[in-house]
């Protein structure tokens, strides 16, 4: 996929979208001059063109039970593709897995877990580290704290 030239609309556009993604064209519009209608296309573009991936509502993990974070750096047994993909696989179908980032350095992964408690994350533990033979080691990290949590990225604005 090939990324489309922005120009600044476009930026200042996806910056509205990044704040709130329920702004409607018309609120867009009256912040960076353009018409709803012109937004509208810009929007679309974007997507088509995978600049915008997917549009989701942030929930709040303590109002839903999920009060503990973990970060979790694992290293693989091999690193083989087979074993790479297998990992990735079982990763992307837990959903106590918020982030995962494939990485250089001693862990071959580090995940982003979100779990109700230490209960939970013991759990987790045994069904992805210690029922899976291609761990070799895990290191866990318990967030104390969550200072900034979010996926925007930076613009240049």
């Amino acid at each position: 996929m090939q990324t489309p030239d922005l120009d600044q609309l476009d930026i200042a556009i996806l910056a509205c979208l990044q704040e709130d993604a329920r702004t409607i064209a018309e609120t867009i519009g009256a912040k960076v001059g353009l018409s709803a209608a012109a937004v509208q296309r810009r929007i679309k573009r974007l997507r088509e063109a995978g600049v915008i991936e997917r549009e989701v509502a942030v929930l709040s993990p303590e109002a839903l039970g999920l009060s503990m974070t973990f970060v979790v750096m694992v290293e693989l047994e091999r690193e083989n593709l087979a074993v790479l993909d297998a990992f990735r696989r079982q990763v992307l179908a837990d959903d106590c897995v918020q982030q995962c980032y494939y990485v250089t350095g001693n862990a071959d992964f580090v995940l982003v877990v979100t779990c109700p408690d230490m209960t939970g994350f013991e759990a987790f533990t045994r069904r992805m580290f210690f029922d899976n033979p291609n761990v070799r080691h895990f290191t866990t990290s318990v967030a104390m704290d969550r200072v900034k949590v979010g996926l925007t990225l930076p613009l240049g604005l």
